[in-house]
């Protein structure tokens, strides 16, 4: 392997790289914040070589994995969202009764694998990213093992993980048989008819792949294990699965549907209207009758995902813009409202009913901005991100036609509102004085690095919802090499 290559892989060698030293600090000296110390510097380091990587790219560095500018753009939002997820995971371990140092390996793990996909060129690849960060998953949403809620959720995550994992297998079966290669480039030619069109073996084969990867996303109709996961799961964990993990799959979805075009094929263009249009009005629908914020979360994630899936589906590269500055808001804003969940919860339970959060404006006002903040960009409120993300959606859908799907979106989107209001609603009304004590808001304190990262999200928050032109400018060039 040349210089170039190694180059090229910095981010990649240097997390794995961090994982081993706290494996090793683990097994040398147990102390929570040496371990976390390890792992901040470690995510820190991973994104500061992005730097060098970019001077690399575009860089095939061997046939499975492919360094380019888009790569490492998602490698360093997946790196951000790991480093933030860390901050914010260590006053909630702390409220544990068990050793939490293995959490942060396990986190790593998952990061490193997330990072595998998003430069993913190649089936085996593919599968392997997959799986260090689904088998990390598995041990993340059941780490607090007093938790039977957690160990619930977990064993629902495996059972799900282990199905959409044989219908991958599966469907990269069908096409290897089809096709004789499993490289992405390879794929793309045969499917432009510069060997042959899709028969009906590698249109088996990619719908296989289709149910497999809409598990992941969790998109209807595979979607019913996602509000049991998001309650049961750690709520820094559950933050990590809904930005990373499916930030990850999803730009790997964007990557090989560039490369291997499905709109000649009417049967695979139905399918994705169908996913899109049935994810946004299920989700929100699901998530009007829930009382429980982690699980509103949970069902406004499933909307959020169809939301991409217009984008997507218009192609172009004012759709991978679309999609790419979507998840950078989804990003900020899910990780802000999930850190306001972990901030109020307790080392018994995480806070999730509606009553943790009402009277939230008159004990802690910060935290009750923030959250608020953060609600307003999922709903699409001017000002945040969240608006010109939806806002960038929708202008991809009506420029590609899409009429139906974004009458759709903009139905949901009203419909949305909805109970994100409601939680709003709560959380400025009058607390009642005799639950006062009973809540986690009146008895845990905001450590200092969950502060900043929460402050930080929020100020990104409004930044982008008010100049979003620098990121917009960053986004087209790292998906040019797209097209």
């Amino acid at each position: 392997m040349s210089c170039a290559d190694l180059t090229a892989l910095l981010p990649l060698l240097v997390t794995a790289g961090a994982a081993v030293v706290v494996m090793l600090g683990i097994a040398c000296f147990r102390s929570h914040l040496l371990t976390l110390v390890l792992t901040l510097a470690g995510l820190g380091l991973a994104i500061l070589s992005l730097v060098p990587a970019s001077t690399a790219a575009p860089k095939l560095a061997t046939p499975l994995l492919t360094i380019d500018h888009y790569a490492l753009f998602y490698q360093g939002l997946i790196l951000a969202a790991a480093f933030v997820t860390t901050m914010l995971s260590y006053g909630y371990l702390k409220r544990l009764k068990e050793r939490p140092e293995e959490f942060y390996l396990l986190l790593l793990l998952a990061t490193l694998g997330s990072a595998v996909l998003v430069a993913s060129s190649h089936f085996a690849s593919f599968f392997l990213g997959l799986e260090v960060l689904s088998v990390s998953l598995y041990a993340l949403i059941a780490y607090p093992r007093a938790r039977l809620i957690g160990i619930e959720a977990a064993i629902k995550y495996l059972v799900v993980a282990g199905v959409s994992s044989a219908f991958l297998l599966f469907g990269m079966a069908l096409i290897y048989a089809d096709t004789g290669t499993m490289q992405f480039s390879e794929l793309a030619y045969r499917a432009s008819g510069g060997s042959h069109d899709f028969t009906v073996l590698m249109l088996a084969g990619t719908g296989m792949i289709l149910v497999g990867i809409g598990f992941k996303l969790a998109l209807v109709p595979f979607h019913l294990w996602t509000p049991d996961v998001y309650e049961g799961a750690p709520a820094p964990v559950t933050a990590f699965i809904a930005t990373v993990s499916k930030g990850a799959v999803f730009a790997l979805l964007l990557r090989y549907f560039t490369l291997v075009p499905f709109h000649p094929y009417d049967s695979l263009v139905l399918v994705f209207v169908l996913l899109a249009a049935v994810s946004m009005l299920v989700g929100n629908l699901l998530a009007l009758r829930q009382n429980d914020v982690k699980r509103i979360l949970a069902y406004s994630s499933i909307a959020h995902l169809g939301y991409l899936m217009v984008a997507f589906l218009a192609s172009g590269p004012l759709a991978a813009t679309a999609v790419t500055y979507y998840l950078v808001a989804y990003f900020i804003t899910t990780l802000g409202a999930f850190g306001a969940v972990t901030v109020l919860s307790t080392g018994q339970r995480d806070a999730g009913p509606m009553e943790d959060f009402r009277g939230l404006a008159w004990r802690r006002p910060w935290l009750a901005g923030m959250l608020t903040a953060m609600l307003f960009s999922l709903a699409g409120i001017p000002l945040t991100a969240g608006f010109v993300g939806k806002f960038y959606v929708l202008t991809a859908g009506v420029g590609a036609e899409l009429w139906g799907l974004v009458l759709v979106l903009a139905v949901a989107s009203a419909i949305g509102l909805f109970y994100y209001l409601r939680i709003v609603v709560a959380i400025f009304s009058s607390p009642a004085a005799e639950a006062e004590g009973e809540r986690p808001a009146a008895r845990v304190s905001l450590t200092f690095m969950g502060g900043v990262a929460l402050a930080g999200l929020t100020l990104l928050l409004v930044w982008l919802g008010v100049y979003p032109a620098p990121m917009i400018a960053f986004i087209d060039a790292a998906v040019a090499g797209l097209f």
